[in-house]
């Protein structure tokens, strides 16, 4: 038990530590804002690659899996903008603009990229074109992945109602659609932390040592969204202060909050993994010093 509350505060110790001394707080504010330029863009890119492939209900799903785990307090003025600006129709795919909204949106997953090197105390030694390829390459996957989830959404009614026909007791299991998206939209976060976690730095982790960080990343924007939410309706100001801008500051320390959280979960990974090759070399030490010579 001594041992592990040992290696515990360890951790604890090297995680917080390296972020404070790497400007962990400076390059947080760098992702929240990275990703309010971002969002935007790749919405209208995504909106507009889905409307050419035929994905009407495209804007829509998008919508909800982006805010649906975010406090409705926050969340809700910020999806409403959004919502207006992907109903504003659009030219062709291939304008300047659809290709620099691409371009900014990969920006986001820079910022993402640059966090996850610090945190996990490497250098960037592959190519400039390929690591934006590689972000552009994530843009993609996910318009993707969301014109599938809105197909299926969009197919589970009719497909609940031929179930019916078959199994006519179904209906006590029923689950609203409002349920689904969340659900959905929890597998979307969760499946993305571990996708920039594992491909977005340089070098290579395994899926279990990316766990811990993870939960306790989960764990923590549970808590800070909740603490959030809770200060805004009770302390907050910021629609006296800022007055039509109240929005996007909200959504902007919040998503601060966010990123700061992101980062030291990375800096928890590293802390682990920096603990185990330490321990493992001191096994070793151990081992050839026990050998007769």
């Amino acid at each position: 038990m001594k041992r592990k509350l040992t290696a515990i505060r360890h951790i604890l110790q090297d995680a917080f530590g390296h972020f404070n001394a790497t400007d962990g707080w400076a390059l947080a504010s760098h992702v929240a804002l990275s990703a309010v330029l971002a969002i935007f863009p790749f919405l209208i890119f995504a909106t507009t690659l889905a409307g050419f492939l035929g994905a009407e209900r495209f804007a829509e799903t998008a919508v909800h899996l982006v805010f649906d785990t975010w406090p409705e307090r926050i969340a809700s003025p910020i999806a409403r903008e959004v919502e207006n600006v992907l109903t504003v129709q659009r030219g062709g795919l291939l304008t300047i603009s659809v290709l620099a909204a691409a371009f900014f949106a990969s920006n986001g997953v820079e910022a993402l990229r640059v966090a996850l090197n610090r945190a996990y105390r490497v250098s960037e030694t592959r190519s400039i074109f390929l690591i934006r390829l590689q972000s552009l390459g994530f843009i993609i996957v996910a318009t993707f992945a969301i014109m599938a989830i809105s197909f299926l959404l969009v197919l589970a009614p009719l497909a609940f109602r031929i179930a019916q026909q078959w199994m006519p007791g179904i209906e006590a299991v029923s689950i609203s659609i409002g349920f689904w998206r969340f659900a959905i939209a929890l597998v979307v976060l969760v499946t993305g932390l571990f996708v920039a976690h594992k491909w977005l730095p340089n070098g290579r982790r395994s899926f279990a040592s990316l766990v811990p960080g993870i939960v306790l990343t989960l764990a923590a924007w549970v808590l800070g969204a909740i603490l959030f939410a809770s200060y805004l309706e009770s302390f907050a100001t910021y629609v006296t202060t800022y007055a039509g801008l109240a929005s996007i500051m909200i959504a902007l320390v919040f998503l601060y909050i966010i990123a700061a959280i992101f980062i030291l979960g990375a800096e928890i990974n590293a802390a682990i993994i920096r603990l185990r090759e330490a321990r493992s070399l001191m096994a070793l030490a151990a081992e050839s010093r026990s050998k007769p010579r």
